[in-house]
């Protein structure tokens, strides 16, 4: 593809992200998320390969399928209640509706099937596209309307475990951050309705971790676990360092991702849901499994001698850019920083 036909969709893609971002109609943010899904369907079919062809096409009728959904939701609102702004779903019905479809544009469970399918069939930098900003707009879509506490504590639960025990049994890589990004959104989606903030802070910092994880699986060119095994011969810093980003996906301290899940699980327990809290922090326990295994497999095992995998030769990676150092150093060392995090909470 041209460099030039990959930076205006690229532009267009921030642009709908945009739109939705501002919008107060729900034409408008409508219209966003149609740019959005309209703009990424080339960018995700541009390797002429059957299964992006195949993750292009799971990916456009999911997506719309939930747009129009969604527009269906603010239509219902504005025949019930004479009102199409955002802000102004209050009717149970539309608010239900919108509600799902956001999950659905999500991959929140039960509604998720499509997201690790679709993400296998991508390379790893549309995969992070797909893991990260394609996120951003369905969430703030449902950060602004007034959410049902039960609906959004029952997605996120369920999209908590599913994410721990879809991961168990993978072996592919993307397959596995598809399951560690329903996880996540668990999370977010957990807290969203009693700390606003602390959901946005959550979302930042799985953005920082995501793109550590997933620049440097683009570096050592791995794609499932049996690469992994072979990742020391090119980059044994890299192989050192992975560990500690993948342990900070998995939420262990004193490791940065330990910060968001700890913040949520104790606005949890002073809204006198500690039952949730504790089945959300036993669920990340599965997710904490599977980053072990790949950690395992990067450190303390060594590739057999009749290993089907070409050993790539060591040699000077150019791929490691300041962005990937900054990323991976706010992924392992930000946790002193959770004072001042907290002081921006309300």
């Amino acid at each position: 593809m041209s460099p030039y036909i990959t930076a205006t969709l690229l532009l267009a893609l921030g642009l709908g992200t945009t739109i939705t971002f501002t919008s107060t109609h729900w034409l408008l943010a409508w219209m966003g998320l149609e740019i959005n899904t309209l703009v990424i369907i080339p960018l995700m079919a541009q390797q002429h390969h059957p299964r992006a062809i195949e993750a292009t096409t799971k990916y456009f009728l999911v997506q719309a399928a939930a747009a129009a959904t969604l527009l269906f939701a603010g239509m219902i609102n504005a025949w019930l209640t004479g009102q199409w702004e955002i802000s102004q779903l209050n009717h149970p019905l539309p608010l239900t509706i919108a509600t799902i479809a956001l999950a659905l544009k999500l991959g929140l469970a039960p509604m998720h099937a499509w997201l690790p399918d679709t993400m296998q069939g991508l390379n790893l930098n549309m995969g992070l596209i797909l893991a990260t900003w394609q996120k951003l707009a369905p969430l703030a879509l449902l950060y602004q309307i007034n959410n049902n506490p039960y609906l959004l504590i029952i997605l996120g639960l369920m999209s908590i475990m599913v994410g721990g025990w879809g991961g168990l049994n993978q072996t592919q890589l993307r397959k596995l951050l598809a399951y560690s990004s329903i996880a996540h959104l668990g999370w977010m989606v957990l807290v969203l309705t009693f700390l606003p903030p602390l959901t946005l802070i959550t979302l930042f910092i799985y953005i920082v971790m995501t793109y550590s994880i997933f620049t440097i699986f683009k570096i050592s060119k791995s794609t499932n676990i049996s690469f992994l095994t072979t990742s020391w011969a090119k980059n044994p810093t890299l192989t050192a360092i992975t560990p500690l980003i993948l342990f900070s996906l998995g939420g262990l301290p004193p490791l940065t991702g330990f910060l968001p899940k700890w913040m949520i699980i104790m606005e949890l327990t002073k809204q006198h849901l500690t039952l949730i809290a504790t089945i959300a922090a036993l669920s990340a326990l599965l997710s904490l499994y599977f980053y072990l295994r790949l950690s395992y497999a990067m450190t303390l095992t060594t590739s057999p001698n009749t290993s089907t995998n070409v050993l790539p030769w060591r040699q000077k990676d150019t791929d490691v850019k300041t962005l990937t150092t900054t990323s991976v150093i706010l992924t392992t060392c930000m946790l002193p920083l959770s004072p001042l995090i907290m002081t921006i909470l309300p």
